[in-house]
């Protein structure tokens, strides 16, 4: 009677045990159907802006607000699991994370502050470091001893500590180390002793400077510059219009994984001059070097851009190392 009873239990745990891995593999296998909601900071004005997810079409546009992509059945990797992607943007990360926490939308950019936000069933897709932030001087500002002291004068080490919760790479190039392979070669001087120097011999107008943060979540790194360069004798007050601003802080990503056509693609992008042909190593380190040089464009960190994906979202990572996005494998469940 006990050996029935154990053979009994047994293939009753045999049961339950099948059953179970049968539900998880339900669980877990791509079906066809259902909308992702995507959240952005940045917002387009025009369709070509914003590269359309691979495997789908354009359907509707906001300028700046939404737009609507559906699968494209004749895809050439296949149809897309989903059916429809819906982009919400110009929306700011700390919205996007309560957003995300609330179940109201499905992936959302994460900043540091977000990222230690702790939100039940989340995932996480990181790229590598391929966003550039620079401080970009305007024209007005001719003498290169002001910017070489605001250069001296940036503590990254304890913004990179603090503020950007050691996300990314501290760097003084306009590249990133693993596209270039020379990033080390610019690396940045922290010299307040230097910097003061500098602005000691500076008339006092000079020794003001505007500076402009476009993006609020940029702001408190603004701030913190801006009381780095109080240290060295310079006055910088902070704005959000960039427009007269004597020097801007900015944002540049890196879209190519070709370090002479990324290196076009930044200089282009901060407002530099077109760099000399880069065919070899030596070349285009040698470009670099020369639109580093009367620091015109101050390098400050390389970030990656960071996802964060809500639990009916399955499969993935939703990027690639470039910070793509790659939705088409992705789908989604009614329930965590």
């Amino acid at each position: 009677m006990r050996l029935i009873w154990s053979r009994w239990l047994a293939a009753g745990s045999l049961a339950v045990a099948v059953v179970a891995g049968a539900t998880a593999l339900a669980a877990r296998r791509p079906h066809y159907g259902g909308t992702l909601r995507v959240e952005m900071r940045e917002a387009f004005e025009t369709p070509e802006a914003m590269a359309p997810p691979p495997g789908f079409v354009l359907a509707s546009w906001e300028a700046g607000r939404r737009a609507v992509y559906t699968a494209d059945e004749n895809a050439a990797s296949g149809r897309p699991y989903l059916d429809t992607i819906e982009i919400q943007m110009g929306r700011p990360l700390r919205d996007q994370s309560t957003d995300l926490e609330l179940g109201k939308t499905d992936v959302v950019e994460l900043g540091p502050n977000e990222l230690r936000r702790q939100i039940a069933g989340r995932k996480v897709w990181s790229s590598s470091p391929v966003r550039l932030m620079a401080l970009v001087f305007g024209p007005r500002v001719e003498d290169a001893r002001v910017r070489e002291a605001l250069a001296l004068a940036v503590d990254r080490g304890a913004i990179h500590s603090v503020l950007l919760q050691r996300q990314g790479e501290i760097s003084g190039a306009l590249l990133p180390q693993w596209l270039s392979g020379d990033a080390f070669l610019f690396a940045p001087a922290f010299d307040v002793t230097r910097a003061r120097s500098l602005v000691a011999a500076l008339g006092a107008p000079a020794r003001t400077i505007s500076l402009a943060v476009s993006d609020a979540s940029l702001r408190p790194i603004a701030d913190r510059i801006a009381l780095n360069a109080r240290d060295a004798g310079l006055v910088i007050p902070v704005t959000a219009q960039s427009g007269n601003a004597d020097v801007r802080l900015v944002e540049v990503r890196m879209v190519s994984s070709d370090p002479a056509r990324a290196l076009a693609e930044t200089a282009a992008e901060l407002g530099l001059a077109e760099p000399a042909r880069s065919d070899t190593p030596e070349a285009l380190y040698n470009a670099e070097r020369a639109l580093l040089d009367g620091f015109r464009v101050i390098p400050l960190f390389h970030l990656p851009r960071v996802f964060g994906a809500g639990p009916r979202v399955k499969g993935g990572p939703g990027i690639t190392p470039l910070g793509e996005w790659h939705f088409e494998n992705l789908w989604v469940e009614d329930r965590p």
